[in-house]
């Protein structure tokens, strides 16, 4: 189990520090813009998504999470399915269950979500009402992030997951009460419930209950704890996104500490454009002078690099262009 070696420290005005976003005003765009370049993470708030949709949502899934571990394992499988401990294939464990799912809701395969739970339809027909509800959310975002940007056509951003094609995926977590932090062999330490990374695709949304644990990294590498708040939606910015803002925007680097009292379970829509889309720096966003930061890759290439790292790799540094990492040595050694 991961264990942080050194207690954190937390900045006493951690809660004014995170941008609450109205998206229900028009000319919150520009708020968005702003929180995309300084933090790469926003707080949503008037988003139109039902509250009723959201409990239900938490519910089924806090139910299918109290069932025994010989049913859940059914589920176990690669890339979708029931998880525990371990994420990924490269060694990164964590104090947290899941259960990774496909959220394309148009892709026309079948079966979208699993009938296991102690009310399959119920929680089948709740997921898919959640995803379309968060997805329709986060391309009202996305297309506030284009006109806030000046980008002419304003589904610039949200095609990309509202494609049919889309790789989207959703993720339930439940992160158990840890009795390894109060234990003295464990030296009162805080134990990772999710280890420290950046999300791959282009922008996340994020809700939990009540239960604080989400950190997010800033600027000046210091940890922040995200004060909870279940009646709203958290956002990150993803790598794919720093990619086509050309940098300008900064993909969040974020992790969970696990809870000694409570649980805390949370639903993650990672929205990813088609395996076949390309993923490179926007020139309408740059001058004439500007240099590309990033080669152009596919998002089927990035998928791949990303699953075969640890959580708290770098994935971007291989698709930076080699003139960038070429003037960085000439800036070292000058």
């Amino acid at each position: 189990m991961a264990v942080l070696s050194k207690p954190i420290i937390e900045p006493k005005s951690e809660l004014s520090l995170i941008p609450v976003i109205d998206i229900s005003d028009p000319e919150s765009k520009y708020a968005i813009v702003k929180a995309c370049e300084d933090f790469g993470f926003f707080k949503v708030i008037n988003h139109g998504v039902s509250t009723e949709l959201v409990s239900v949502l938490e519910h089924e899934t806090v139910e299918f999470f109290s069932l025994p571990k010989s049913e859940k394992t059914q589920l176990a499988g690669y890339p979708f399915g029931y998880g525990s401990r371990k994420i990924g294939r490269n060694g990164d464990v964590g104090w947290v269950e899941y259960l990774l799912m496909n959220a394309n809701l148009d892709s026309g395969s079948a079966p979208l979500f699993p009938d296991l739970s102690k009310n399959p339809a119920t929680f089948r027909d709740v997921l898919e009402e959640y995803i379309a509800s968060v997805r329709k959310m986060t391309c009202h975002v996305l297309e506030m992030i284009t006109d806030g940007l000046g980008i002419k056509h304003t589904n610039t951003l949200s095609k990309l997951v509202s494609d049919q094609n889309t790789d989207s995926i959703l993720r339930l977590n439940h992160y158990p009460p840890c009795p390894l932090i109060k234990k003295k062999n464990n030296g009162g330490k805080n134990v990772i419930g999710f280890g420290e990374h950046t999300d791959p695709q282009i922008i996340s949304v994020l809700r939990s209950n009540n239960t604080c644990g989400l950190q997010i990294n800033l600027a000046d590498g210091s940890w922040i704890s995200v004060p909870p708040d279940h009646s709203s939606f958290f956002f990150n910015v993803g790598d794919s996104l720093q990619v086509m803002t050309n940098g300008r925007f900064k993909s969040v680097r974020h992790r969970v500490l696990a809870n000694c009292k409570k649980s805390r379970v949370s639903m993650i829509y990672f929205a990813g454009p088609s395996l076949t889309q390309r993923i490179a720096p926007l020139t309408c966003l740059m001058d004439k002078e500007d240099e590309m930061l990033y080669e152009e890759f596919t998002w089927s290439e990035y998928r791949s690099s990303a699953y075969n790292s640890r959580l708290s790799d770098n994935r971007l540094q291989q698709f930076e262009r080699k003139t960038i990492n070429h003037n960085k040595l000439l800036l070292k050694y000058d």
